[in-house]
């Protein structure tokens, strides 16, 4: 009867043990948790990549310095688990440099940088981007840091010109003369022909054509506040009340009578 006695006594003590060390523990891990610092805000590191989809052409012969460049994101960035831009976020830029190609020399070229986000709840942030790429461009491409777009070069355009005015010229003296003769003056009057016509067009202009791609990097880090990513629309929209303008309050399911 003892020995029972004993080994239920000695079964309690250890249960109660037990029991404070998991409370003991549990207290620990909340008072861990209470003091983990809260994360409000994410930094996006200088150098990000972010692609982009013109939304609205752009094209050296119409361009402005000053006009509207505008974007919209279509692949999502995550940090730490966390989307901090997500796909349809809007990016606004403006253009700094438009130039015009030259008749003789001179490519044509356009500068523009980004300068603000817009999140679909309409939460925005200030953007310091610059152009990286022209994914999939085949008549332009960015030829230094800041991103200015520079035309291609058509000297095998032009000589191709040169070369067909000056064939066509051949063929004409040939066909007027029937001497070998006529067909070199015909091919030197194509020829000049062919190098005035060079001479007197502009080369080729910049054109970026809407939903064409471009990838964006960040040149400075992007703070974004974590607590204004979720929110919605309306949360973040204020509509003020009408003056005079009476509220219907609308009374819930279980208060409303059936008859």
């Amino acid at each position: 009867m003892r020995r029972l006695v004993l080994s239920l006594t000695l079964a309690s003590v250890t249960a109660f043990a037990q029991t404070a060390t998991s409370d003991q523990q549990d207290g620990k891990s909340d008072s861990d948790a209470a003091n983990r610092p809260v994360v409000t805000q994410i930094v996006v590191p200088a150098g990000t990549k972010v692609l982009l989809h013109l939304q609205s052409p752009i094209d050296t012969k119409s361009a402005r310095v000053g006009d509207g460049v505008y974007c919209q994101t279509s692949f999502p960035i995550t940090i730490d688990n966390t989307v901090v831009i997500p796909a349809g976020t809007y990016v606004k830029g403006e253009i700094a440099k438009v130039q015009r190609p030259g008749r003789i020399k001179g490519r044509a070229e356009l500068l523009f940088h980004f300068n603000t986000m817009i999140y679909p709840n309409g939460y925005t942030v200030d953007l310091p981007g610059a152009l990286q790429n022209q994914p999939g461009a085949t008549n332009s491409k960015v030829s230094d840091q800041e991103g200015t777009v520079q035309a291609n070069g058509q000297k095998g355009k032009d000589g191709a010109t040169v070369a067909k005015d000056a064939g066509g010229g051949a063929a004409i003296g040939a066909l007027s003369t029937g001497t070998a003769k006529g067909t070199g003056i015909g091919a030197g009057l194509g020829g000049a022909v062919g190098l005035a016509t060079v001479l007197l067009t502009r080369g080729q202009d910049v054109r970026i054509e809407q939903g064409a791609a471009l990838e964006m990097v960040l040149q400075r880090d992007l703070t974004v506040d974590v607590n204004h990513l979720g929110r919605s629309r309306a949360e973040t929209d204020l509509v003020p009340r009408q003056r005079g303008e009476r509220r219907l309050r609308v009374p819930p399911p279980n208060d409303r009578n059936p008859n």
